[in-house]
């Protein structure tokens, strides 16, 4: 399983004890009051806290790997230019040939 996948599957699992925590907050403040109820608001956003650091790690892997990807394009793009125009061209043509198979379906 990839670095991203497990912190994913964990932002995941955190944002259900947030949903959890919360419905049990709501319940509780209808039914009881006092230390309780403080109790579960601490808890929530204990839990809260947790899923948007997992959330900003996420982000954050998401985007050096974008960035990484990117980096290794320019400079693959600037050893092979030729190469690269034909794989663009390549592809475009692809393209080109779909969306005319699928306009003439119709």
């Amino acid at each position: 399983m990839s670095d991203t996948q497990v912190v994913k599957d964990k932002l995941v699992h955190d944002f259900n004890e947030v949903v959890t925590d919360t419905e049990l907050l709501l319940k509780s403040m209808a039914s009881a009051g006092g230390e309780k109820t403080q109790a579960l608001r601490a808890s929530v956003e204990q839990n809260l806290n947790i899923a948007k650091e997992r959330l900003r790690q996420l982000q954050d892997s998401t985007l050096d790997r974008t960035r990484a990807a990117a980096n290794a394009t320019d400079q693959y793009v600037h050893a092979r230019p030729w190469q690269s125009i034909g794989i663009a061209a390549a592809i475009a043509a692809l393209f080109g040939f779909l969306a005319g198979m699928l306009l003439n379906r119709r």
